[in-house]
């Protein structure tokens, strides 16, 4: 048989042995793998897979030569996956791909896999955050945790959850054991932001403190990572529990300010041994730094959201100490802004504005998202293709409304589990400039999220067009057989 004849057959065999898989599902599964400078040299065009998604290939056009590559990627020694195999220029697509599946049928073929994905590198064995250890009693276990383990609807999350932990886990030694206990909240918070940070096409070292290098070929910066935790003691701690406009009003006025200032001057005046604080440390110093905060001061529960959904207004009126109303004069949207002086709840009080507080300048930026949360995990693997059967996963929530005489958010609701359905870790991202920064955070390091910033003493924002305010999921369990459907249970 000729060799033309042969490379032929092998082609049409090999067809069998890989198939193309959605870019969501590729990102779930590598989202610590490309290299920031990837997205300036080259364009992935399409994503495959092996049955069981033992190993994964990529087609990509190399920006400078307009020529085409493959690489087969296979999970290292710790369960990574990472390129093990890569062959370039490819006069077209179409023959990229015919030579991708032929290596990935010869590698599978071979029957040495595991082998075939060692990189020699590997200095940690396989780590799986939902391995509880015999001694950690269920009563030690965090009451989120509990449920993102044990409830069979939340299979996506914890599938997103275990590929993302296998980038951080195993360079954390206390990593696990916080995520099931005491530390979900800040762990959670945590994997949000670096998979968020990965997605704006950034290399991210972590840090003893700050908790993360943020690099690519345009920008280098540090990020600390904090939340807004349930008040034990004091003034805070019997929580308003707002129900009508006015007592909201109240509670987004002062109490979450002063929700918000705790951590923010916290992470502001801490130092190490050595009394540097985070701008002054090795890895910060003369590049932008930020604090990362995210509110989990009081739990959801079935009858209540939390208020995470809503209290980003909160911190921008003390991050700037300012807030606004707003009226209609012949039908245009007039905006107002008050300078705050203070913060006051049951005699308690602090200052407002806290990029204007001794030292402030050198935060350059606060990060903020109301979305790292068991919801978005759960939302990321069903778009993923990994929605748990027998369960429906709908989105309702407010973005951003274009008319220019809006003062609420426009409303949504949609079906995760649409084949078409996309969703990104960044459509949440709010970035809130310090207008005093002595090394300003520039735009383009978080391209796609949300902007804040004051000029002529007005707040001034830019949003993607996909951005999203403030969601939550409804998690349906569905009862009876196919054509029944329609009987469900929202849980």
């Amino acid at each position: 048989m000729g060799q033309a004849k042969q490379r032929r057959r092998a082609e049409q065999r090999a067809e069998a042995f890989a198939k193309p898989i959605k870019r969501a599902r590729f990102n779930i599964l590598t989202m610590g793998t490309r290299l920031s400078a990837a997205a300036f040299m080259s364009e992935e065009v399409s994503w495959w897979a092996s049955e069981g998604d033992e190993l994964l290939g990529l087609i990509a056009r190399d920006a400078t030569d307009d020529d085409y590559l493959w690489m087969v990627l296979a999970r290292d020694k710790i369960g990574r996956f990472r390129c093990a195999s890569l062959k370039t220029d490819f006069r077209d697509q179409g023959h990229a791909e015919k030579m991708l599946r032929v290596e990935m049928m010869e590698i599978i073929e071979k029957g040495e896999i595991a082998e075939f994905g060692e990189q020699g590198d590997e200095t940690n064995s396989p780590l799986d955050p939902f391995d509880i250890p015999a001694n950690l009693t269920d009563d030690k276990l965090h009451p989120y945790f509990k449920m993102l383990a044990q409830e069979p609807g939340r299979a996506p999350a914890r599938k997103v959850i275990k590929e993302l932990s296998l980038w951080l886990a195993p360079q954390d030694p206390h990593f696990v054991r916080e995520f099931q206990t005491l530390g979900f909240d800040q762990r959670l918070w945590e994997l949000f932001l670096w998979a968020a940070f990965r997605e704006f096409f950034l290399d991210v070292e972590q840090l003893e403190a700050p908790d993360f290098l943020c690099r690519s070929p345009l920008i280098d910066f540090t990020v600390e990572a904090t939340t807004v935790a349930p008040s034990e003691n004091g003034v805070l701690k019997d929580h308003p529990n707002p129900q009508t406009p006015e007592e909201r009003e109240a509670f987004l006025r002062d109490y979450m300010p002063m929700k918000f200032g705790g951590p923010l001057t916290s992470k502001l005046n801490k130092t190490n041994k050595d009394g540097q604080r985070y701008w002054e440390r090795e890895e910060s110093k003369g590049k932008p730094f930020a604090i990362a905060i995210a509110d989990f001061h009081k739990m959801a529960d079935k009858e209540e959201l939390g208020p995470m959904t809503y209290t980003q207004s909160a911190l921008w009126q003390y991050l700037y100490g300012s807030r606004v109303t707003w009226r209609f004069e012949e039908d245009q949207l007039i905006i107002d802004s008050h300078e705050i002086g203070e913060h006051e709840y049951n005699g308690k009080k602090i200052p407002s504005g806290f990029f204007d507080l001794p030292d402030a300048e050198n935060v350059s930026a606060v990060i903020f998202s109301n979305a790292g949360t068991i919801a978005k995990f759960d939302r990321m693997g069903v778009a993923a293709g990994y929605g748990a059967e027998g369960y429906g996963y709908f989105r309702i929530g407010l973005k951003p409304d274009p008319a220019p005489n809006a003062v609420v958010g426009e409303a949504f609701h949609v079906d995760v589990s649409d084949p078409d359905y996309e969703e990104y870790w960044t459509q949440e991202i709010q970035v809130f400039h310090n207008p005093n920064a002595k090394y300003p955070l520039p735009f383009d390091a978080l391209l796609g999220a949300t902007h804040h910033y004051f000029e002529d003493g007005q707040l001034q924002s830019h949003s993607p067009h996909d951005a999203v305010l403030s969601s939550f999921s409804m998690l349906v369990k569905y009862l009876g057989d196919e054509d029944e459907k329609s009987a469900a249970v929202a849980i």
